[in-house]
């Protein structure tokens, strides 16, 4: 008992004693199950609240109105109806499912005094972000691999790229991410959160939330470091040996407009995929012993 007491002082100095939230969290510390979360957040940049309100609200209409339009277009143009496009399509609803299952909450504890979340909705926001973040990581492997086909083995890319094929990528990525938090949600259910609540983040991030159950965590900490070096390396490897063939492939077409049209085509799939697996590498492919949260929010 004085042990758990004082993991929770530690945990509490790394926080500003007088903050509200820290009192809520000390009423709650009763030895009962926590039946709801604080979002921490941004509580410490009293002042930046508002303009941070703006700039992720701008944000988030932008991504929603950029990415719809993205889907709505390759629905209507017949031209559009390409592997490649249809990819790009999925990629947009990805984008879409995690900027809401994010934003709206991070929105509200940024203007509102209440930053608590249910345990059930904290779970829920939890396994979608997730979710929808490894289809996105692993859609992005299987665009690498439609890009390879298109430009190193143009002629058969038709007869190898049917609709059937593209259909079983996509379905690929999501069964491959749904087996990933099935397996993290069945061990993660069996430990118990009777601490504090206070969730170091402006959502219900894996790490944050994982330092709060009582019991030893080494094993599922080792568990989802294992599993996010499993989607996000994997991922890597197959983007970066596509790249790398169809970059010697391209050295040697003869044609310099033959080089530039291959290199176009591949450069915003080549910018979003180093954004989105640089910050997500940095965030999750690390020991939870060195990782700052002021970066991994910064990151996210």
């Amino acid at each position: 008992m004085l042990n758990e007491e004082f993991k929770i002082a530690r945990k509490s100095q790394s926080l500003k004693l007088s903050d509200p939230m820290i009192l809520k969290s000390r009423e709650n510390i009763s030895g009962n199950a926590v039946t709801e979360f604080v979002l921490h957040g941004f509580s410490h940049l009293q002042k930046m609240q508002l303009p941070l309100f703006c700039i992720v609200l701008i944000m988030y209409v932008l991504a929603l109105m950029g990415n719809a339009l993205v889907v709505l277009m390759i629905r209507l143009d017949s031209r559009l109806h390409t592997p490649m496009y249809y990819f790009l399509s999925h990629l947009s609803w990805l984008e879409i499912i995690i900027t809401t299952t994010v934003t709206p909450k991070m929105l509200s504890i940024l203007i509102s005094e209440k930053k608590s979340i249910s345990f059930f909705a904290c779970a829920l926001q939890g396994a979608l972000y997730f979710l929808a973040g490894t289809t996105e990581v692993l859609l992005l492997g299987a665009m690498s691999v439609d890009r390879y086909l298109a430009i190193c083995n143009p002629l058969r890319y038709t007869a190898i790229m049917s609709n059937q094929v593209c259909l079983l990528m996509v379905v690929f990525c999501w069964f491959i991410s749904f087996l990933c938090i099935i397996i993290d949600m069945i061990f993660k259910a069996k430990l118990p959160f009777c601490g504090p609540n206070i969730v170091d983040h402006f959502f219900c991030d894996t790490g944050p939330v994982t330092k709060l159950i009582c019991a030893d965590t080494h094993f599922i900490q080792a568990l989802e470091f294992a599993l996010s070096c499993f989607t996000l390396l994997s991922s890597v490897s197959v983007t970066t040996i596509s790249y790398v063939c169809i970059i010697v492939t391209v050295i040697r077409m003869p044609s310099a407009q033959g080089r530039n049209k291959a290199f176009s085509t591949c450069s915003s799939h080549i910018t979003v995929a180093s954004i989105y697996y640089g910050s997500s590498i940095f965030i999750y492919v690390r020991p939870s012993e060195s990782s700052s949260m002021d970066f991994n929010k910064l990151a996210t």
